[in-house]
């Protein structure tokens, strides 16, 4: 594949394994997108990764990469506690940011993120790939419709097992919890179907530690008077759970795996006239997140995840944090380099 001239050069802070399936595979297929650097603290993992996915130039500093005058834009793969840190750093550097979710470690500092990227030019974009792919896009078109009637609930569920407890996602110091690593899905499609900031009435958590829960359950309730629910779970007894569901006064719209729907998905519309199901294109959520980054950054395009909407998101997070008497994150992890 020939890569376009005006391709945007993409370097990737930190040799995360989620990298290549969310950056570097679908970068292959896009003519408008190229993988040039990556930077990890050892600079042997970075040249490792780099020969490893054909990538032209490794560096054993964050820092470094930033320097470098050939890259465009960085996505941010680190642990949560470091998004905003080197995001902020990025921006600093005149790039354009990519940035894995949750986009920071609380809504405060998203709203530091979001602050610095306002009247830049810069396009900062969190990394909420399901956001991105149609099937998306119709969960929100159908509740909008009023095919369903007045709005009375939405659900979201993101539930999975990881009992290796020693994962960086169970660590405090670097922002972790269920919350914050399969929660903030599933606050982001209960706010997408819900059409609205909630308000957090209450949440429960189970907790690996006193400061990091294993597992969380919220209900929110909608300015206009709907409900909402959310589940997450990384170690609990709904070992996998990808779900979303909105329903009205008219119908009912169940979607099992909105996450990833190019795997394999259920799209089920039910209301007093009809039952049926929608299937949606077998195309990645990551290509189709490439492909927006791309038309933002060199042709102005708007994204559905801006920063505006990450510090939302990030408010909704603390708040079940709150509301099930636990600490909030904070930025941390290792110093900058």
């Amino acid at each position: 594949m020939t890569m376009d001239r005006a391709a945007v050069r993409i370097g990737v802070l930190g040799a995360a394994r989620i990298a290549p399936l969310a950056l570097v595979r679908p970068a292959r297929e896009n003519p408008r997108a190229a993988v040039t650097a990556v930077a990890a603290r050892d600079l042997a993992r970075a040249e490792h990764f780099a020969q490893r996915h054909g990538i032209p130039e490794a560096y054993g500093d964050y820092r470094a990469l930033l320097d470098d005058p050939d890259v465009d834009a960085v996505y941010i793969p680190l642990p949560n506690a470091l998004h905003g840190r080197w995001a902020l750093a990025a921006l600093a550097a005149g790039k354009h940011v990519l940035c894995e979710k949750p986009f920071t470690a609380n809504a405060d500092e998203a709203q530091k993120v979001a602050a610095a990227a306002h009247g830049t030019g810069l396009v900062v974009m969190e990394a909420f790939h399901y956001r991105y792919h149609p099937l998306a896009a119709r969960m929100k078109e159908i509740v909008s419709s009023g095919e369903l009637g007045t709005l009375r609930h939405v659900a979201a569920r993101f539930c999975f097992p990881l009992p290796r407890f020693a994962d960086i996602r169970y660590d405090y110091a670097l922002a972790g919890g269920a919350l914050m690593d399969a929660g903030c899905y599933a606050v982001h499609m209960a706010r997408l179907l819900g059409g609205a900031e909630p308000e957090v009435v209450d949440a429960v958590a189970k907790r690996r530690t006193p400061e990091v829960d294993r597992a969380m359950r919220a209900t929110l309730r909608f300015p206009a008077g709907h409900t909402g629910e959310i589940r997450c779970s990384m170690w609990s007894a709904d070992l996998l759970a990808v779900s979303a569901r909105a329903v009205g006064d008219r119908g009912e719209l169940r979607v099992v795996n909105p996450l990833a729907p190019q795997a394999w998905h259920r799209f089920i519309v039910r209301t007093a006239a009809n039952r049926r199901s929608e299937h949606f294109p077998r195309h990645a959520s990551y290509a189709y997140q490439l492909d927006a980054f791309v038309r933002a950054v060199r042709d102005g395009a708007a994204v559905l995840t801006p920063p505006s909407d990450s510090v939302a998101n990030m408010a909704v997070i603390d708040s079940v944090y709150t509301a099930a008497g636990m600490a909030l994150r904070h930025p941390g992890g290792v110093p900058a380099s």
